[in-house]
C-alpha cells in the first residue's frame, strides 16, 4: 500500500492523454515530485514536475533515467502504442516493434527501477493494461497487452519479497489521442486515473476501470464462444 502524499512518482508516456492525467493527479494527491518521462520531454507548469528523457525501447535511456531519478517511490508504466490492422497482415518487424514498446519497455523500466524501489521500502509499480489483455479483437495490440498482463503477474510474485506492490490497470476505450479515430463510447481519462490511484493507495493488485473490463474478466470463466460468437459456425 502506497500513500501518494509526499511520494515521488515516475510516469512513462507522460505527454499523452492518460499520461498527463497521471502526472497532474499525482500532484493533486500531494506527490512531492513527479518525473514526467517521455521520448521527447516537454516543459510543464509546476516546479514539482521534472521532465525526464526516457525511451522505453532504449535500454541505455532507461538506465540513465533510473540513475537520475533515484528517489522514485511509484513507477507508472503508461507508455504504449497501437498497430492498426490484422495480425496476419503485419510484418514480424512491425509486431516486434509493438512488443518492444508495450511489453519489453515496461519490463525494462521495472527491472531498472526495482532496486530504487527496494531502497525506498518497496514502493509500487502500476502497469497500464487494457480490456484487450483479455479480448482478442485488438489484433496485435491484444497480443501485446496479454503478454504485459502476464508479465505483471510474474513481476508481482518476484517483487513481493522486497515489498513492492504491483498493480495491473485494465480499461476499455478511453478518450486519448491514440484512439481518436475509434467510433465508440469512451472513458474520461480523469476517471480512469482517479480509480487507478485510489486502487494503488488502497493496496489493490488489480484495478478494473470500467464495466466492460469487469464484464470481460468475468467472461473468461465461460466458454470461448461466449466471448467470440463470431467463431460459431
Amino acid at each position: 500500500m502506497v500513500d501518494l502524499k509526499d511520494a515521488t512518482v515516475l510516469v512513462t508516456g507522460a505527454n499523452g492523454g492518460l499520461g498527463t492525467e497521471f502526472v497532474n493527479q499525482a500532484l493533486a494527491l500531494g506527490a512531492r515530485r513527479v518525473y514526467a518521462a517521455a521520448r521527447n520531454p516537454r516543459e510543464w507548469s509546476s516546479d514539482r514536475i521534472v521532465p525526464l528523457r526516457l525511451d522505453v525501447t532504449d535500454a541505455e535511456s532507461i538506465a540513465a533515467a533510473a540513475q537520475e531519478a533515484s528517489d522514485v517511490d511509484v513507477v507508472i508504466n503508461n507508455a504504449g502504442t497501437l498497430l492498426p490492422g490484422k495480425l496476419l497482415d503485419q510484418s514480424i518487424d512491425e509486431i516486434r516493434g509493438l512488443m518492444d514498446t508495450n511489453v519489453y519497455g515496461p519490463l525494462l523500466v521495472t527491472k531498472a527501477f526495482a532496486p530504487v524501489l527496494a531502497s525506498r521500502g518497496g514502493g509500487a509499480v502500476l502497469n497500464v493494461h487494457s480490456v484487450l489483455s483479455w479480448l482478442a479483437i485488438g489484433g496485435s495490440y491484444s497480443v501485446s497487452k496479454a503478454a504485459l498482463w502476464m508479465t505483471t503477474n510474474v513481476l508481482r510474485l518476484e517483487l513481493a519479497s522486497q515489498g513492492t506492490q504491483v498493480v495491473g490497470l485494465h480499461l476499455g476505450y478511453t478518450d486519448t489521442p491514440m484512439v481518436a479515430g475509434v467510433d465508440a463510447e469512451k472513458n474520461d481519462p480523469a476517471d480512469v486515473v482517479r480509480d487507478a490511484y485510489a486502487g494503488l493507495e488502497a493496496g489493490a493488485t488489480e484495478v478494473l476501470a470500467d464495466d466492460v473490463s469487469a464484464a470481460v474478466k468475468a467472461g473468461l470463466a465461460g466458454p470461448i464462444e461466449a466471448l467470440y460468437p463470431q467463431v460459431v459456425g
